[in-house]
């Protein structure tokens, strides 16, 4: 009886970098109303692209970059999507 082997799926360090860069990039994105960030969207982008990504790094990795990143972008500026209200 033959055995199969299984081969995992490797990423180069250029996809695994472009990865980070996308993750902390998503992370920085808020909504801004009436000069006050309140949602952080692409915290909630991030987190569902990694729920379903197939090339996964640990999911733990790309967890804490998003959330250090949306910390970071709530308290330094960040990307801002400016929605006003009155």
């Amino acid at each position: 009886m033959s055995k199969t082997v299984r081969k995992s799926a490797k990423e180069n360090d250029n996809s695994y970098f472009l990865k980070i860069l996308i993750y902390a990039l998503l992370g920085l994105v808020w909504i801004k109303i009436n000069g006050y960030p309140v949602v952080p969207l692409g915290l909630l982008i991030g987190l569902l692209i990694s729920r379903h990504d197939h090339f996964a790094i640990d999911r733990k990795v790309e967890y804490g970059i998003l959330i250090l990143t949306a910390i970071v972008g709530a308290s330094l500026g960040g990307f801002w999507l400016s929605l006003w209200f009155n």
